[in-house]
């Protein structure tokens, strides 16, 4: 044992929960290349559809990953939804493990047969879970990893990390934006649309369940309206630092964004500390972690520290709390 007993990941039992979750190779080696980011791209958004899960923003660098990802709470579904999202998930495999489609369907068709029941339960027990979820798909591709580099074992560094979000635009933004702006943050891209494997490029690039995502953080009803609020959002924040500091946006780059459509003064947006994004228990108003922290029945919150000049985002923001382990001390660096 190594000293402490590893706390239980916090999930919400009841009603619908946005998590930020994000996972390490072993090690930090960058096993991930274009290849590999890829294929993690494709099986993201197939075990998504799998789970029930929508992925609101995303970032595939090449030594970890994150995903913010809203998950309802799944108790029945119709027998033939859940075949169509088994088909997402095993339709074009070949495995000894999951009988296929045909076998499947009729199987679920049976609906008074005890195996019939008994699959229905176990793949339930699948969808609308973050752990699932996240174990799902670091398994397919560590099984897919291996078979094409000839290796085994795991290639993933211990369990993931999650933290709980509030489910509004103004903590969504928060987060979504960060993601976006990983590959500019590790000097990859100057402009965030430039780097494939994120949320934003490919959305810009025309995936609809990306556009939808980010749609759903901006709280916009459409793409058209959501694209010109994301990018001020996007590029003010990514611009706030100083001129020609390295890993941000150009200033030159940012103010063509503004320029074209900003009505609010975004380039001001804060940089929250790395840390509440990725080593907390849950993120949000003051009110949001106090309810959280109720049902934990802790005490330790902690305000969100802020680089540079204060600022507002939403009527919130100065609330603005993080819930962390008592564990985590403070660290510093980018991810």
């Amino acid at each position: 044992m190594n000293g402490f007993m590893r706390m239980k990941r916090l999930k919400m039992e009841e009603g619908t929960a946005v998590y930020h979750c994000m996972s390490r190779t072993v090690g930090g080696e960058h096993l991930l290349g274009v290849h590999e980011k890829e294929t993690l791209r494709k099986m993201l958004w197939q075990v998504a559809g799998f789970c029930g899960v929508e992925v609101l923003a995303y970032c595939i660098m090449s030594n970890h990953f994150h995903v913010l990802v809203r998950v309802p709470v799944v108790s029945a579904l119709p027998r033939d939804e859940i075949l169509r999202r088994y088909t997402i998930l095993y339709g074009a495999s070949r495995s000894n493990f999951h009988p296929s489609v045909g076998v499947m369907e009729g199987v679920l068709a049976k609906e008074d047969d005890s195996l019939s029941k008994d699959w229905v339960e176990r793949l339930l027990a699948r969808m609308g879970n973050v752990s699932e979820f996240m174990k799902t798909l670091k398994q397919r591709f560590t099984m897919w990893f291996n078979s094409t580099h000839g290796r085994f074992g795991t290639i993933w560094a211990e369990r993931f990390k999650s933290v709980l979000v509030e489910d509004c635009p103004d903590m969504l933004r928060v987060v979504a934006a960060y993601i976006d702006l990983n590959p500019v943050r590790a000097g990859l891209a100057q402009d965030p649309a430039d780097y494939r494997w994120s949320s934003y490029a490919e959305a810009v690039g025309g995936n609809s369940k990306a556009q939808e995502g980010i749609a759903s953080v901006v709280g916009a009803l459409q793409w058209k309206k959501a694209l010109p609020l994301y990018r001020m959002i996007v590029y003010g924040k990514g611009a706030a630092g100083h001129l020609g500091e390295e890993g941000m946006i150009s200033w030159e780059t940012a103010a063509d964004v503004l320029r074209d459509g900003g009505r609010i003064p975004v380039a001001t947006l804060v940089r929250y500390r790395v840390r509440y994004f990725t080593e907390g228990i849950a993120l949000g108003s003051s009110g949001f972690v106090q309810a959280v922290a109720a049902k934990l029945n802790r005490s330790i919150l902690s305000p969100v520290h802020r680089r540079g000049p204060p600022v507002a985002i939403g009527a919130d923001s100065n609330n603005m709390m993080a819930l962390r382990h008592p564990r985590h001390r403070a660290s510093s660096g980018v991810i």
